[in-house]
């Protein structure tokens, strides 16, 4: 038997050589792209100054903001971290849905087998990727500077930021429709608005719902770093108490936010699951 399989192996080498040893370019190529990557990541560690010195200096003054947290306190502001909470879990909600309704006919003026028209079609595309490379962040310093500290600036930043990405998921859900049940309602006499609400719709708003709760999980946390920004929410209570080196409850307010993410997380992946 191993006999057999010596043989084997040695008429493998014979027929497929490339299998046992790649061709000494493609193994220079494979070198050149390691040693390239390995200059790459070594030219960033040295422009960012990541020196060891200055890595065990950071983890030495984290070890201490950590002493400093423990154990978390809300000391006399619970109430206030409470609705501050709640702010921010409105300004998600409020953002998500406003990003959702506005979307909604941009998802279908953006696909194809809705507009067919293929200029249109490319220039609101494009249009959508314009505007999706600009991070919340901006929106929300823009917005800010715009209406006011506050939610609303928040809510707006949300929305704006959110428009654009639903957009162009919901347009290639559109896109790929079974169209059997289009063909059907079209079969029956129904005209463009019957194909759209009963040949398509229906097909598409389960995975437009996926994607508006996984959404709104992730607004949560943008919200909070918003809130750092002028925004409101939670995220305006954690800066204060930051800016201040009030560390227990700046520790407390960290972990009701993770607590909230994670129940949000939790909800949302059930009916995420139920909906699919």
């Amino acid at each position: 038997m191993n006999a057999t399989l010596t043989a084997d192996i040695a008429r493998l080498r014979r027929t497929n050589p490339q299998i046992f040893s790649a061709p000494l370019h493609e193994r220079l190529r494979t070198w050149g792209l390691w040693l390239g990557f390995l200059a790459v990541l070594a030219f960033g560690l040295w422009w960012i100054d990541a020196s060891p010195m200055r890595i065990a200096n950071g983890l030495n003054k984290l070890g201490l903001l950590v002493t400093l947290m423990i154990p978390p306190w809300p000391g006399d502001g619970l109430w206030d971290y409470i609705y501050a909470m709640f702010e921010t879990l409105a300004m998600a909600f409020l953002g998500t849905l406003i990003a959702f309704v506005v979307a909604l006919p941009l998802g279908f003026l953006g696909a194809k087998n809705i507009v067919p028209n293929w200029l249109f079609h490319f220039g609101l595309r494009r249009f959508f990727d314009a505007f999706r490379g600009i991070d919340g962040l901006v929106w929300a310093l823009i917005f800010v500077s715009a209406v006011g500290l506050g939610p609303f600036a928040g809510v707006l930043a949300i929305a704006v930021g959110d428009v654009m990405v639903f957009g162009k998921l919901f347009a290639e859900a559109i896109e790929n429709v079974d169209n059997k049940p289009v063909d059907g309602v079209r079969a029956s006499g129904g005209d463009n608005i019957h194909v759209v609400r009963l040949g398509v719709f229906p097909q598409v708003f389960p995975v437009m719902m996926s994607h508006v709760l996984y959404f709104f999980e992730s607004n949560v946390r943008s919200a909070t770093i918003l809130g750092i920004v002028g925004a409101g929410g939670i995220g305006l209570q954690l800066s204060d108490r930051i800016r201040i080196n009030n560390w227990q409850e700046a520790a407390f307010i960290i972990l009701m936010i993770l607590v909230t993410v994670a129940i949000i997380d939790a909800i949302s992946r059930r009916i995420r699951a139920r909906l699919i």
